[in-house]
């Protein structure tokens, strides 16, 4: 049996660069013991969500980390290893993933990848918690409406006292 041609890797490992150097983020994992159907169908989760769901051989995921310049991702490219990365949202493979591993135990999580740079397990944890990005930005419209409204009632202040005093002023005429 003959091993893959060194031409076949150059392709893979630019392949591997061009999905890691576009993706706005990725999730690192080890999918030791987990059955051929439960990859299936994790898979096939993951394309609903956007995601992608890709194994790898660790020394072609570190030539395209190192030509990527991306730091600290090779310490975890050891034993098994499977990249769950989108083009999209950063978020994504790390809410996928954690369901995924919520539902079924079968998979670890080794590191995270957003927008370039290397997060640990506990990043890729937090990011897995983040609400979803509607409520997200929901959030933020709220926070910057609140200023605003202050900001409003600020500047009625005088107004309303301005009011009380002409109304007074008028009380005092007509008396």
């Amino acid at each position: 049996m003959m091993g893959i041609s060194r031409n076949e890797k150059q392709m893979q490992v630019q392949e591997l660069v061009e999905q890691l150097g576009q993706a706005k983020g990725a999730v690192l994992t080890d999918y030791k013991g987990i059955s051929v159907n439960k990859l299936t169908d994790l898979r096939r989760q993951l394309r609903k969500e956007g995601v992608e769901f890709k194994v790898v051989k660790n020394t072609l995921a570190k030539r395209a980390a190192n030509e990527l310049g991306i730091e600290g991702l090779n310490s975890h490219l050891e034993g098994p290893t499977a990249i769950a990365f989108s083009l999209e949202d950063p978020v994504a493979p790390a809410k996928s993933i954690a369901n995924f591993i919520k539902a079924n135990k079968t998979l670890e999580i080794k590191a995270g990848l957003v927008e370039g740079k290397v997060i640990s397990l506990a990043g890729v944890q937090a990011l897995a918690e983040l609400p979803p990005r509607e409520v997200l930005i929901a959030q933020v419209a709220g926070a910057m409406a609140a200023p605003i409204s202050g900001f409003v009632n600020v500047l009625q202040g005088p107004i309303r006292k301005l009011t009380y005093a002409l109304e007074a002023i008028r009380k005092q005429q007509e008396a």
